[in-house]
């Protein structure tokens, strides 16, 4: 089996971090292939930086199904960039590392709360958390300051910073489960894990846990309708 992952930034640190939080998780029969954009922004902190995400997600996706593609696909971004474009490209499973964090948070717990990068991303993942169906699962998301790229090497006062506010979500938030909210936390899930005392659910880990079982279950994205192949491309 082989899961293309897709970091829509263009940090080839970041994406090689992912890949490598991603092939813990895999079974000895999936291939991980990381890959992102050549150009684009180097970390997506906005809305600005959203819509150049969605684009190269779906180039991304659209060249390696040309290619012969893959069994499915993973896009790693907290946002979900580009998410229902990807789907009417391919027939294979897509999923968003949001999406998948989320459904797995609620079957570890009745509650949760996101722990994610800048707090000028929270609107979004509010967004994705009320068309999910999660707003009455999740009982708070907090913005710790730490930018995208401060992740790519995140110890000592980054990751004691990120702690302290998994910490606050269990205390005082009273969640049950954390969800980590970026991407490039993916490599701290087991120490967060550890201090925290609850589940602390990375979304590469669970997309690709989501996408390997639909791969083996034969479900795929469905053509029925929206998200049939865009009819210029039918």
């Amino acid at each position: 089996m082989r899961i293309t992952l897709i970091n829509p930034n263009t940090s080839r640190a970041m994406t090689a971090k992912i890949a490598a939080a991603a092939r813990e998780v895999a079974g000895p029969d999936v291939e991980i292939v990381a890959v992102c954009p050549e150009n684009g922004p180097a970390a997506i902190e906005s809305h600005y930086d959203e819509a150049h995400a969605a684009v190269a997600v779906a180039e991304l996706i659209r060249a390696d199904s040309d290619a012969g593609g893959s069994d499915g696909y993973v896009i790693a971004c907290f946002g979900d960039p580009g998410l229902d474009a990807a789907r009417e490209l391919v027939e294979v499973p897509v999923v968003g590392i949001a999406e998948a964090a989320m459904h797995v948070a609620v079957l570890s717990g009745r509650s949760f709360g996101i722990v994610t990068t800048l707090s000028r991303t929270l609107g979004r993942a509010w967004d994705l958390l009320h068309r999910y169906g999660f707003e009455r699962a999740c009982v708070a998301a907090y913005g710790t300051g730490i930018g995208v790229l401060d992740l790519e090497d995140a110890t000592g006062a980054a990751l004691d910073e990120i702690a302290g506010w998994c910490e606050r979500v269990v205390r005082e938030d009273q969640a049950d489960v954390v969800v980590l909210g970026c991407a490039g936390m993916a490599d701290l899930c087991r120490r967060l894990t550890d201090r925290v005392g609850v589940p602390v659910v990375d979304g590469v880990a669970a997309a690709v846990g989501l996408v390997a079982a639909m791969a083996r279950m034969r479900v795929g994205t469905s053509k029925r309708d929206e998200y049939a192949p865009p009819p210029r491309l039918g």
